[in-house]
């Protein structure tokens, strides 16, 4: 699910960054605030981060002592992207094993089908595995499948979360591609 939040965030701007007049100074915070948005990936209560919409407010800087850097408290609203348990999303197969199936569903890599929440599917091996039913429904790598998210886990080391998932229920499998006139 996408999410609009309004976050504090701490920017710290070199001197080098700084002029006389400030007037690159909103400038090198929004810069400075899109890289560390960037690096920092996701978090626990928010999720994952997509956007920065708009900067609200710039507070006053203070200038750190052994660097003489200037760290300003600033206030942003973004986009995030969070998965919720019992969510029902769509998400493209990358990885198929005996037991189970990975999906990507927007910046979340690690989605896990596994294949006793699969009903009526069966595994078939070879070169490019994937699963089969008897209504000729198959889920193989790059296959749309639609879910219902069972648990989700964050993963503080790898700043990125994990989620269970599963068929089970009405409308959830391979999503069939539309049809092109």
């Amino acid at each position: 699910m996408f999410l609009k939040v309004q976050m504090p965030w701490n920017v710290i701007i070199p001197a080098e960054n700084l002029d006389a007049k400030g007037l690159m100074l909103q400038r090198s915070i929004i810069i400075r605030l899109l890289d560390d948005f960037a690096v920092k990936k996701a978090t626990k209560d928010f999720g994952y981060y997509i956007a920065v919409t708009k900067l609200e407010r710039i507070g006053e800087g203070k200038v750190r002592q052994h660097t003489g850097d200037v760290l300003f408290p600033v206030e942003f609203s973004g986009i995030t992207f969070k998965i919720f348990r019992g969510e029902i999303l769509e998400g493209v197969v990358h990885k198929v094993l005996k037991h189970g199936v990975f999906l990507r569903c927007g910046p979340v890599e690690n989605i896990y089908l596994s294949c006793l929440k699969m009903p009526d599917y069966r595994y078939v091996p070879g070169e490019n595995p994937y699963f089969w039913n008897d209504k000729m429904s198959k889920i193989g790598k790059d296959v749309v499948v639609r879910f219902i998210v069972i648990g989700t886990k964050w993963l503080e080391a790898e700043r990125e979360f994990q989620a269970l998932v599963s068929l089970e229920g009405d409308y959830l499998g391979p999503v069939s591609p539309p049809d092109i006139i």
